[in-house]
Order: structure tokens, then C-alpha cells, then sequence
């Protein structure tokens, strides 16, 4: 926790456990990457635990089905090692479910033993060099001891990128890393990209495959997902567009680096194919949309499409129709370090001052990045990285924001707090609707907005002593 200089009341705290943690686990952002992907079965190399607790957490949000298999660890596999699971657990899905793709996700246990799973992947793939059947593999090391759900999901898509990509033909086509968004707005981009008539890879895409139609038999590996050769073409484009700054500069080691450090997907696919990379805030607000427009017209030359011009302005007139109804208010924001700043740009637009900015990630650039964008003043604002609930509980309690904006970890605080809570990110386990939330671009943003509002006037309603139905 940074230092906190205008409370002197609350000092930094002399222990270093961590209560309620204010992030998840590393495979649990791999797998979400791997249900990105057309065809693919996760499998998490570790205990049975591993997985359950992840299919727990996704179906819990997502309110699908969630295949999530699992190398299934004994007592007997930590001593002597995790192959024997290995073999028979690919073997058992490859007879079940016939994947195209297995993603393979390492957990604390296997990383632990020392267990080279790209070695294993080599050594199950020899001697099967005729077998047609056999899927590709894409591998992420995750240990949950070091790195948060977000270095789980970047590290998946980087290994993705890394396994999948082949270069050939330059095309005109653009990668978007859209980063841990929700299904609605994926498919809001999609339809953003089809508009601006530009050929594109959209990674990873979990639009369908966790937020499906109602079927009528049950699909073992359901329906959506980047298609493989559309991963292939990464190599092949004329520009990638990442959405967020932070991504997988967090505490994962062994990814690939060089003399500028971590390398993420964008950056790794412009260091081997000369691809031009653009990372851009995630576009919630209307500054950081307008940036993310304009590099779609800056790369199609074509301007932005008549509906999205009128989505800004409506966008705009209510900014001034509701602004006096959140000017000066005070928030508590938390989530993924990505998330949280650029809910900070947005919120900046607005009025609100965010007087509390937590996140479990530990890359350490939470707070640089905030201020040098000049979006908070870091005399005045506690800036939290690493963090868990008690002590954002403990600090807000002290401080009494207005509002909390986050996920829904965070709901007994504001019931204690007595303010309202506008859920947002991952996870929503207490509303129905997490994955048909936006909050991307001008129509997302309007959402969001206007749930703020929302809930600071019925608040207001509710605690007022006489009662009102006008505004």
C-alpha cells in the first residue's frame, strides 16, 4: 500500500498477510483466454481443486456451462511428477471431446515441482506425428503465487500468439487485444470492426462461447471463438491495437524479455514481424474512445461511421443534463489495474473524484500511470496496489466515499458504508447480467454513466426524509 498522506490517523500496517485478496487466481485468466479460442478445452495441470474452484468462480458469473478439465494431481504425482496425469488426462479429453485446441494452464503445485511443460507437450507429441486427430497446444505458465488473474490472462494470450502465429502474406487486417472485457462488449467491437469494413482479429473472443443461446442438447465444447487461422494471421497484419498499459508487466517470471522488459502480445508480435503496435486505455469515456476511433480511422482511412458520431453526441448531452447530480461526488474504485485507470479517465470526465484506487495487481505501475496522466492528485489520493478488502474496508470506513465502483467482492463494504455499489468487471456473483454489461466505447460508456447517475439518485431518494418523484 502506498502512503496515505492526509490520514494520519491510519498508518501503514506492520504485517504482510493478505485478507480477502483483491484478485484471483492466475489459470483462471488462462482459461478465459482458452475459452477465446475456437474449439478449445482448457486443462489446468495440477489438483482437482484448481479447476473446480475456477469453474465455480466462471459459472458463477457467466451462468454457463464451464468444461474445465484437469490433470487431476495426487499425493503420488508430487512426489514422482505430473506425466502419468498428463498423458491420461489429454488422452481422456482428446476421446471425449475431440478438441482442436488444448490450452494448458500450470498451477502453484506444478510450478512448484518443477514440472517443464512445454517438454511434456514435446514428449506427447512423439511418435504421433501422423495422427490427424492430434490438436494444437498452447501452453501458460501461471503459478498463482506470483501474478494475479490479469498475468494469467495476458500470459495466455501471449503464449497463444506465440504457438499460433505464422507468417506469411502482409494483409490488411488489424489485431485487437481487446483484454478481460465482458461478452457484450466484444460483440460490440466486432460490430464496430465489421462497420469500419477492415479485415481483423479479434483475441481472444469468448463472446459466444460464455454467454450462449439457449440450446436444446448440450454442446461439450460450445460454439464461438477466435478461429485458429484468424490467430495465424496475427503475423499478417498491419497493426495490433492493445486495450490497456499495465497488461502483463505483474510479478509472472520467465516470459520473454529484452532490453524494454516484459514483452506483451503486441509488443511481441511488432519485435518478430515489424507489426505496429498502438496500447491504448480501455475505452471507456469519451477521451479514450476517441483515441481508440481514431486509430481505426488513422488504419482504414475511412471515417467514423454516422452512428457512432451520433452515440458521442448523445453521449455528451447527458454528460450536461446529469452532471450536477455527480459533480464533487467521491469514490472507491478497485479491479484490475487496467480497469481501474481507465475507469479514473472516465470518472475524470464526469466529476467524480476518486478518493480510494485499489487493485490486487502488483506490477507497480498502478500509480505512476495515474499520475502521469494526470488523473488523480497524489497528495490527496490513496492509491492501493497489491491490495485485499479489509484493508480497503478499513480505509474506507476512515474516508466515507460516496460511491464504490467495482465487482461485487466489495458488496459488504458498501452495505457497511451505507453507499451504493455500481458493479463492474469480474466477478458479478449477486446480479443477474455480468456478461451482457458494456462499458466500452460511446454506447458502453452510456451505460455506465447512466448507472451512475442511477444509483446516486436513488440513494438520494431513498434517504430523503420526505420523499420525492421528481428530479
Amino acid at each position: 500500500m502506498d502512503a496515505i498522506k492526509n490520514i494520519p490517523q491510519i498508518k501503514k500496517p506492520s504485517y504482510v498477510s493478505s485478507r480477502n485478496a483483491c484478485k484471483l487466481c492466475a489459470p483462471l485468466g488462462a482459461s478465459l483466454v482458452f475459452k477465446g479460442i475456437e474449439g478449445c478445452i482448457p486443462m489446468i495441470h495440477g489438483s482437482q481443486g484448481c479447476a473446480t474452484y475456477i469453474r465455480r468462480y466462471m459459472i458463477s458469473h457467466y451462468k454457463e456451462p464451464m468444461d474445465i478439465a484437469s490433470s487431476n494431481f495426487s499425493e503420488e504425482s508430487t512426489i514422482y511428477g505430473g506425466n502419468k496425469n498428463f498423458v491420461q488426462g489429454i488422452d481422456n479429453i482428446r476421446k471425449q471431446y475431440s478438441p482442436k485446441v488444448m490450452g494448458i494452464a500450470s498451477t502453484c503445485l506444478s510450478e512448484t515441482i518443477g514440472e517443464d511443460i512445454p517438454a511434456l507437450i514435446a514428449e506427447y507429441k512423439t511418435g504421433k506425428e501422423d495422427d490427424k486427430t492430434m490438436p494444437l497446444f498452447v501452453h501458460a505458465s501461471t503459478p498463482s503465487y506470483q501474478g494475479t488473474h490479469m498475468d494469467g490472462f495476458h500470459e495466455a494470450v501471449l503464449g497463444a500468439i506465440k504457438s499460433l502465429s505464422k507468417e506469411g502474406t502482409k494483409q490488411e487486417r488489424i489485431n485487437l487485444f481487446s483484454g478481460f472485457i465482458s461478452p457484450a462488449d466484444i460483440r460490440m467491437l466486432k460490430e464496430i470492426m465489421n462497420d469500419f469494413e477492415i479485415e481483423y482479429t479479434l483475441f481472444p473472443d469468448y463472446s459466444e462461447s460464455l454467454d450462449n443461446p439457449c440450446w436444446k442438447d448440450y454442446h461439450l465444447i460450445p460454439e464461438g471463438g477466435t478461429p485458429v487461422k484468424d490467430i495465424e494471421n496475427t503475423a499478417n497484419a498491419k497493426a495490433s491495437i492493445e486495450f490497456g498499459t499495465v497488461l502483463n508487466k505483474g510479478s509472472i517470471p520467465g516470459r520473454i524479455l529484452d532490453k524494454k522488459g516484459v514483452l506483451s502480445a503486441g509488443e511481441w508480435l511488432q519485435d518478430k514481424y515489424l507489426i505496429e503496435n498502438n496500447t491504448v486505455l480501455l475505452p471507456t469515456g469519451i477521451d479514450a474512445s476517441d483515441k481508440f476511433f481514431g486509430l481505426l480511422e488513422k488504419y482504414t482511412g475511412k471515417k467514423m461511421p454516422l452512428k457512432y458520431a451520433l452515440q458521442r453526441g448523445r453521449l455528451v448531452d447527458s454528460y450536461i443534463d446529469s452532471h450536477k447530480y455527480v459533480f464533487g461526488k467521491k469514490a472507491m474504485i478497485y479491479g484490475e489495474e487496467d480497469l481501474v485507470i481507465s475507469l479514473c479517465s472516465f470518472l475524470a470526465e464526469i466529476g467524480i473524484t476518486p478518493i480510494i484506487i485499489a487493485s490486487g495487481g502488483e506490477s507497480g505501475l498502478l500509480k505512476n500511470e495515474l499520475v502521469s496522466r494526470s488523473l488523480i492528485d497524489p497528495d490527496t489520493t490513496i492509491v492501493m496496489s497489491g491490495a485485499d478488502f479489509e484493508s480497503m474496508r478499513d480505509i474506507a470506513l476512515e474516508v466515507h466515499p460516496d460511491i464504490l465502483i467495482g465487482n461485487s467482492k466489495g458488496y459488504y463494504i458498501s452495505r457497511e458504508l451505507g453507499v451504493p455499489l455500481v458493479r463492474i468487471g469480474f466477478p458479478i456473483h449477486d446480479r443477474a447480467g455480468g456478461p451482457r454489461q458494456k462499458q466500452l466505447c460511446y454506447e458502453g460508456t452510456q451505460e455506465l454513466f447512466d448507472r451512475i447517475v442511477n444509483a446516486l439518485l436513488e440513494y438520494k431518494q431513498e434517504h430523503s426524509p420526505i420523499g420525492y418523484k421528481y428530479m
